[in-house]
């Protein structure tokens, strides 16, 4: 299994996605063989490590993602991932119109997998203040456990 996380800069957001969720499945499934990575539908950032306020709200829960690179979607990457997750609704248009028809199934939103959220978005920080990060990555927890869930469930069918 192969997870794609996306929003729109692939440095605030979706890298979040990235380290809490890999973290995440390391501490609750390590025997998944799982791969993620992160990118974004821009290329404003590419090669630029995460936000530095996503970062510091990131290493508050124990999560380190300094090594981390923003890259936009390829064209390669709708073949290559078995989940690409979008962000938010904007994102996932994009992904839509981008994706080869044959492998739409596998965009969706995030936030599908935490149908407890108040909301189907994980909101955009970038612009906003820091208190904003700690509840995208409240959203990003709760989705990762959910998308965890899904991964048990499929690899145990499998």
């Amino acid at each position: 299994m192969k997870i794609l996380f996306v929003c729109m800069g692939n440095i605030c957001r979706s890298p979040t996605a990235e380290g809490v969720f890999a973290k995440m499945l390391a501490d609750i499934e390590p025997e998944l063989d799982v791969e993620v990575d992160s990118a974004g539908t821009h290329a404003y950032h590419l090669g630029h490590e995460p936000d530095r306020r996503a970062q510091a709200a990131a290493i508050q829960r124990g999560i380190d993602l300094s090594g981390l690179r923003a890259r936009k979607v390829a064209s390669r990457d709708f073949e290559y991932f078995t989940h690409i997750l979008a962000m938010d609704e904007d994102n996932l248009r994009l992904l839509h119109e981008w994706c080869p028809p044959e492998f739409r199934g596998r965009v969706r939103l995030f936030l599908d997998y935490a149908p407890e959220a108040e909301v189907r978005n994980v909101p955009d920080t970038y612009y906003g203040s820091s208190n904003g990060f700690e509840y995208v990555l409240d959203l990003v927890e709760e989705a990762s456990r959910g998308l965890i869930e899904e991964l048990r469930r499929q690899a145990h069918s499998a």
